[in-house]
């Protein structure tokens, strides 16, 4: 008996050895050893967006983006800033890069000289960058007003204060030196370029780029005439030369509205001086040569000026309404090899497809709705989104019966265009890629990408919203002041209780 207890203890003793020996699950460490370093903390330059904007510690996975945002490019190093050259990073933006980006949440904009250098998250700025914080508020490439008279015009009705026109002007509409003789005795005014007048100082341009507005296409007024002369893309700085873009398009007058001739007599002069283009170019040698043949009707200037026209290099800006003039314009083109932008285009929605395979854009302002003419019936508010639903690139133009004085209106223009049907971003798109890409300067302007100017514009709300406004301005860099005649003239009557009030209010 004393055995088998003996032989129990024993076995117990043994047991409890053996469970004492056996591996149990490890417990979390609170302080790691001395000698074991903890990894380094990640470099937000080497981070993806999602990660940049997670803890270091975190240990779950990412969370799948939010539809409308797009990853940006992994952000790197920013080299330091070679001597003389300013930086100026804008932070935690919420940024409509309008291109390959698409739009980003609480991403920076990094510009060095007149240049954007980065755009993404958690960028590092350079030693001396100036700090600008965007507080989430939307950041957006700086808007084009395209087909304005800003920089040739001042007061459209006064003798002194308009440039905007050449011979075959309507002359009931304006005084002094802007009035021409009537249709039928000034031939074609394709020479008359808007590059020879734009005033950089004009009062103008401040009411506009304090609205966001950084580039123009400045272009001759349509009225009376077939050939209004050629269009040039401005932008809105200081200056001293604002000019990008010379000849960037023939402007052309094909409605009969405003005291037009009849669409046979347009057309016929429309056809003869292009055909007077071609025939002078083909032997233009011939033609300066003593005794040389000079069939052409059209003056020697204009026909110089329509040789990037002939030659497919310089696109014809064709003001026309009606569906059946836009076909035949179109049809013209097309079997000519011309390159072609369709202006106004009130019933350009029922041409639609065509003009979409043709690759044709439309420059319109969507708020024109009511008919002023039998030749725009089909007026609608809803003529952008149809256009933009056929695939057609769409370009909006300031309030059209005075888009110099009006080319702040670009942006309620688009606003009402979203609200009649057409997505938000193919809106903000139509003043800013759009007419980029229509008018030629798409290398250098119109997204916010590494590379291309600085046009930048950082917004109080919705940049469609008629009652925002921009905080900040940059145009190739440059933070331009928020200022204009019109806010000084606010300033200066605002407070009329003051003891020293202007002169005529004491």
């Amino acid at each position: 008996m004393k055995h088998v207890l003996l032989a129990i203890i024993v076995g117990a003793c043994l047991a409890s050895i053996a469970l004492a020996q056996a591996p149990t699950a490890p417990r979390p460490l609170q302080n790691p050893p001395q000698q074991q370093q903890s990894p380094p903390a990640p470099n937000p330059l080497q981070q993806t967006p999602l990660q940049a904007n997670r803890p270091a510690n975190a240990n779950h996975p990412p969370t799948k983006p939010a539809p409308s945002v797009n990853r940006a490019p992994t952000p790197t190093a920013v080299k330091p800033l070679p001597p003389g050259m300013s930086a100026t990073l804008i932070q935690h933006g919420h940024v409509y890069t309008v291109g390959p980006l698409g739009t980003l949440n609480n991403a920076d904009v990094l510009i060095e000289g007149g240049n954007i250098v980065q755009v993404g998250p958690g960028l590092t700025p350079p030693d001396g960058a100036k700090i600008v914080d965007a507080k989430g508020r939307p950041v957006t490439p700086g808007l084009m007003a395209s087909f304005t008279q800003l920089g040739i015009v001042e007061i459209s009705l006064g003798a002194s204060g308009s440039d905007d026109s050449g011979p075959g002007l309507d002359a009931s509409r304006f005084d002094g030196d802007t009035a021409a003789p009537k249709l039928g005795e000034t031939p074609a005014s394709a020479a008359f370029d808007v590059t020879d007048a734009i005033n950089p100082d004009s009062t103008l341009i401040p009411i506009a780029r304090i609205a966001g507005v950084t580039r123009s296409l400045t272009a001759p007024a349509t009225g009376s005439g077939v050939f209004r002369g050629q269009a040039a893309v401005i932008d809105l700085g200081n200056g001293p030369n604002l000019i990008d873009k010379p000849q960037a398009g023939m402007v052309v007058d094909l409605s009969t509205g405003s005291g037009q001739t009849s669409r046979p007599t347009l057309w016929a002069e429309f056809r003869e001086t292009l055909d007077d283009a071609r025939e002078y170019w083909a032997d233009r040698a011939g033609y300066h040569r003593p005794g040389g043949a000079r069939d052409q009707r059209t003056a020697r200037i204009d026909l110089d000026a329509l040789e990037p026209v002939i030659h497919g290099r310089e696109p014809l800006i064709v003001n026309v309404d009606r569906a059946s003039d836009i076909r035949q314009v179109l049809q013209y083109c097309q079997t000519n090899k011309l390159k072609l932008v369709i202006l106004s285009g009130l019933e350009a929605w029922k041409v639609g497809r065509g003009l979409a395979q043709a690759q044709v854009p439309v420059v319109i302002d969507n708020d024109l709705n009511l008919p002023f003419t039998f030749s725009d019936l089909g007026a609608t508010l809803r003529n952008a989104a149809r256009l933009d639903a056929a695939g057609v690139t769409v370009v909006f133009q300031p309030q059209n019966d005075d888009p110099a004085h009006y080319a702040r209106t670009v942006t309620q223009i688009a606003g009402n265009a979203v609200a009649n049907g057409m997505r938000w971003d193919h809106a903000l798109a139509a003043i800013t890629r759009n007419p980029a890409q229509v008018w030629g300067i798409a290398d250098a302007y119109g997204t916010l990408e590494p590379g291309k100017d600085a046009d930048v514009v950082i917004w109080d709300g919705d940049p469609l919203n008629v009652t925002s406004a921009p905080t900040a301005v940059f145009i190739r860099g440059q933070n331009i002041p928020l200022v204009s005649r019109q806010t000084k003239l606010r300033d200066r009557y605002r407070d009329l209780k003051r003891k020293n009030p202007p002169f005529a209010y004491r």
